[in-house]
Formats: structure tokens, sequence, C-alpha cells
């Protein structure tokens, strides 16, 4: 059964009776002769309104600028129909486990709309993470890997609206068996799907002898073996006393640091600086791994805990020391020119935001 509302006006029929007149009136500063009103109708108008008397002056419509108003005067009663229910949400986003009030209001066959309080539409949840929507028509959004889409919704009267919302991943690392873990959830799903133990930070499940937690902060596949971060040591051809630090690949959004040492002690790490005192890096600060290469030729770093990974090398001197960089691509290489002694370890830090 379709839905109609009905708005009742007072009818001045006895308007039809006689033309109005207005009598003179008159002041110590004024006078205004006498007026009659056309009985055919008029169209009077000014910067905020416009009428539209009709003949005999019973009925009329009128309208008013911004904001819009209509006024259907005289009529009897005006009958209109209730076409939808809409719902809303503002702004249509909602953070994991946070909440969103929802509204709605009936479209009616002239298009305005009735407002309708959400405690009278019957709530549900049609899809997507929502934990519920309560009588006041407040969401709760569940937890999320990724931005994901819902869908609210509502009835009233016989009539059902829907509304879209999004879940934002707002929380990165709080999602089921992922929760907690140092790695964006996100991540782990892209590589892994839902809650596997392979995804887990301290696993090396394609064996390239990178756990996870490294491949995650270096920008790796984690599930590719031949995607790995290599880092190499190499002399400078006629340079004794310079050792070049190379390495691949270098991922946007990460910052890269070559820190070295005149031995194995973790205290003794320092970062090697360019000549203008930056520590030859770029991008900014977060999730962060190392790797490192051992010899004058170089190899690859193996995994460890906590997403480091890596292992020693020697070449060159102890302390601090002036540094140059330059990219070839996806390879990068750093150039200590006061590698003065016979022995010098590097590693590269690896720095996600």
């Amino acid at each position: 059964m379709k839905t109609k509302s009905i708005v009742l006006f007072a009818s001045a029929l006895g308007a039809l009776v006689a033309p109005l007149r207005a009598t003179p009136r008159t002041s110590a500063n004024y006078t205004i002769a006498t007026d009659v009103a056309d009985a055919g109708g008029k169209r009077a108008s000014s910067a905020n309104y416009t009428n539209d008397g009709s003949a005999g002056r019973a009925v009329g419509i009128s309208t008013a600028a911004p904001p819009a108003e209509t006024a259907k005067a005289g009529y009897i009663g005006q009958l209109t129909e209730v076409t939808a229910l809409q719902l809303a949400a503002t702004p249509a986003t909602v953070n994991e486990t946070a909440t969103r009030q929802l509204s709605g209001a009936q479209l009616l066959d002239d298009l305005t709309t009735s407002a309708v309080p959400a405690t009278s539409i019957s709530w549900s949840v049609q899809s997507g993470p929502l934990t519920g929507i309560d009588a006041n028509g407040l969401a709760t959004a569940a937890t999320v890997y990724q931005n994901t889409a819902a869908t609210a919704q509502g009835v009233y009267l016989g009539n059902t609206g829907t509304l879209g919302l999004t879940v934002l991943d707002s929380i990165p690392d709080n999602f089921g068996n992922y929760a907690g873990d140092g790695i964006e959830d996100a991540w782990q799903f892209q590589y892994f799907g839902l809650n596997n133990p392979l995804a887990a930070p301290l696993l090396d499940p394609d064996g390239d002898n990178q756990n996870n937690l490294f491949e995650y902060a270096a920008g790796l596949v984690p599930t590719n073996p031949l995607s790995r971060f290599l880092v190499t040591i190499a002399a400078v051809p006629g340079q004794p006393t310079q050792r070049q630090v190379v390495f691949s690949p270098v991922v946007a959004g990460r910052s890269y640091t070559v820190i070295s040492s005149p031995d194995l002690s973790a205290a003794s790490w320092t970062p090697l600086t360019s000549s203008s005192g930056s520590s030859g890096s770029s991008g900014s600060s977060g999730s962060s791994g190392s790797s490192g290469s051992s010899g004058s030729s170089g190899s690859s770093g193996s995994s460890g805990s906590s997403g480091s990974s890596g292992s020693s090398g020697s070449s060159g001197s102890s302390g601090s020391s002036v540094s140059t960089y330059s990219d070839n691509g996806s390879q990068r290489t750093v150039t200590d020119t006061s590698a003065t002694a016979t022995k010098k370890f590097y590693k590269v830090e690896i720095t996600k935001p």
C-alpha cells in the first residue's frame, strides 16, 4: 500500500465574493491612494520572493529565494506520495571500531523530503564489517585489514532504504591473528590471505634467509625467493682508503642508512655521514630492519630477529666516516671516503614509515 501524506490549509473562500479594496491611508507625512486587488490574479515579486495569486485570490503558490521554500496557500488539502526512504551519514566513512550516526528522510513525489526520527526507523546491517546499528541509528564498525565497504539498511512505514559506508583501516596492525606483530595487516593479507600462520614476522616462507618482518620493511615479496635485499662491499679503483657499499632494491617510501663499526659490538655502530652532514639516506622513520655483507666482494645478509637481517663485513677503519651516495635505478651506491684502517664492518638500516 502506498503511503500518502496530507497537508490541510485554510481557504478564504469569502474572498471570492467581492474584490478586495483598501481605504486611503494618510498621515502627517504621506498620503497613499486607494488601491484595488485584481480579481484575475497577479504576480507580486521582490528580491526575496515571488507570489502567483490565482483567479479570485483563493489560492496561490509562493516561493522564496534560498533557503528555498514553497508554500501552497488556499488549498483545501494537498496530497503527496512517499516514493522512497533516503538514508544518510556525514561523512559516509567510519574508522574501524568507531561509530557513525545515521539519519533518514522520506522522499516525496514532488521531490521534497520529510525528515524521519532515527528512532522511528528499523535499522539493520545488510552487508560488510558493521557489528551493529542500535535503535538510535548509531552504527558501529568492526576491525578491518583494509578499507572495506559496508551497507546499512533502514525500514520505515513499508519503505526500505540502504546506505553505503566505508570502514577505514585506521589501525593498520590490529586484525585477527595478525594483530600487534609489527607488520601491517593489509600486507600480510596481500601475500598470505587471512590468518595464515606463515605470515608470522619471524618466519621465512620463501627460504631466502630474510624473514617476513624484514621483507615488509624492505618492500620485498615474502613468497618469492628471488625477491631479496642484497648488499656488497667493493674497493674503489685507485682509492685504497675508500670502500663502496652497494645495495638494492631501493624502494619508494623507505629510508636507507649505512652504518659502520670497527667490530661487531652493537653499541659501536655509527652512520656514515655525507659531506653535507646528512646520513646518506632518504625517506622517513618507521619500522626498521638491517642488512650487511662480508668481505671485499660482499654477499646478501641472512635473517635475524626483530626484523633485522644481515651479516658482518670488514674493510676500512674505525670511527665516523664521510660518504657520498648515488642511485642507479633501484640500486644505491654509498662510498665511504675514509676507510683507512684494515678492518671495518657495514650494515644498511632500512626504515618504513
